[in-house]
């Protein structure tokens, strides 16, 4: 299986989950509340990207892989309102550099889901001026850093932020509100919109898009009940905010549909996070879910946080996607597992799935596992094993997987 001249072949990290020390922003604020985070744990110094990311990229240099996805850490550039702290910057122009001198084509995210803490205690996205805030902040990296990279994302996952800390209440500020979950949400398109044109002004060569989570959405029974409400999660999930960017427009339920003329079209690619499917169950007693009730298909296999390994759910969702006839980056795609063999696998399945897409005429460019490393996985604290390279955290010491030299593997190759 060969693939296209050009291939992405990727991992990717976020900011708080790897640098360490991200003291001044809400998940730190977060992770020192009893009960938070599995097993009472802290990010803490994490990974210690922030001071060891040359080594890091020598060992994806030393791998064979040819992309890196990672994110800037909007507290350190931003630390208080209006001042931006120029050693931040200086810090990841080293980080682009490093990445460019061993060939290693960067993605770079804007936003995957920490806040100052300044703007998390004005009330974060909830708060309108969030929307102004986002577009300084964006204004400043794109003059420092928007000539040096050619895909960038400005914000990951925008319905799991909205979901996991406005609806679910598992995540920062941990309300549980429907309307201020929509809220967000609209916030979040327009923030979106601002980067755009931000970094576009600075570099017009640039490919700039979203990380847009996307899942598989399955009607648990054939009945009109399940179907319908499969339907309506799978719109206001996945596809709203989408067409939303495409529109241009406030899409119901985020708006009324109102023209936003500075959103239309602000995507130049695709950016898919797959990770699972959910099989949807009709349930009138959960209005703040949709009606939705949520499982997990019977008799297949899960990874360690309970979620279905479904590869071609991965292949549904890019010919779907074909219909917006852009380049598609596949942004995250992994699994969490003690058991290797199930990761090569896991690796081996969901890229026989692109190739197909690709053969079907659907424009992948590349793919990024989640993770490089194992890291601070949010709630799940550090039980969550993502990496293809075991991170000892006593220590600090890299050991990279067998899985880590079979993708290795696959991007001499462009292939298996």
């Amino acid at each position: 299986m060969t693939f296209p001249a050009g291939f992405l072949w990727g991992t990717a990290t976020s900011s708080h989950q790897v640098e360490g020390d991200n003291r001044n922003n809400d998940w730190w604020a977060w992770e020192q509340e009893p009960g938070r985070i599995y097993g009472g744990q802290s990010s803490g110094l994490a990974c210690d990207h922030y001071r060891r990311y040359l080594e890091d990229i020598e060992l994806m240099a030393a791998l064979g892989y040819n992309a890196y996805r990672f994110s800037l850490e909007w507290s350190r550039i931003e630390p208080e309102p209006g001042h931006f702290s120029v050693a931040a910057l200086d810090h990841y122009g080293q980080v682009l550099e490093a990445l460019r001198a061993r060939g290693i084509e960067p993605v770079v995210t804007l936003h995957h889901f920490t806040l100052p803490l300044w703007l998390a205690r004005a009330g974060g996205f909830l708060n309108p001026e969030a929307v102004e805030r986002f577009d300084r902040y964006a204004r400043e990296v794109a003059a420092a850093l928007g000539r040096e990279v050619r895909y960038w994302v400005t914000i990951n996952e925008p319905m799991v932020l909205a979901t996991q800390s406005y609806l679910l209440g598992l995540w920062p500020p941990g309300h549980q509100n429907l309307f201020e979950t929509l809220r967000v949400a609209r916030h979040l398109l327009l923030a979106h919109a601002r980067a755009y044109h931000r970094l576009k002004e600075v570099n017009g060569e640039a490919m700039v898009g979203l990380a847009k989570h996307l899942r598989v959405v399955d009607p648990g029974r054939p009945g009109l009940l399940d179907r319908g409400v499969a339907g309506l999660l799978d719109y206001v999930f996945n596809w709203a905010f989408l067409s939303g960017v495409e529109r241009g427009r406030l899409p119901l339920p985020f708006g009324f549909n109102q023209r936003v003329p500075e959103l239309l079209q602000t995507q130049d690619f695709l950016g898919v996070n797959y990770y699972s499917r959910d099989i949807v169950f009709f349930n009138w007693r959960s209005p703040g879910t949709l009606f939705a009730k949520m499982e997990v298909a019977a008799g297949r296999e899960r990874n360690d946080l309970g979620w279905e390994v479904y590869p071609e759910g991965l292949y549904r969702l890019l010919k779907r996607l074909q219909a917006y006839g852009k380049p598609i980056l596949i942004t995250e795609n992994g699994i969490t597992t003690g058991d290797d063999l199930a990761r090569q696998r896991f690796l081996l399945d969901h890229l026989r799935q692109v190739k197909r897409a690709l053969e079907e005429g659907v424009e992948v460019r590349g793919y990024f596992y989640w993770s490089l490393l194992d890291n601070f996985e949010w709630a799940e604290g550090y039980r969550a094993r993502f990496g293809l390279v075991e991170v000892d955290f006593a220590t600090q010491k890299r050991s990279p997987r067998p899985s880590a030299h079979l993708y290795g593997e696959m991007a001499r190759k462009n292939g298996f």
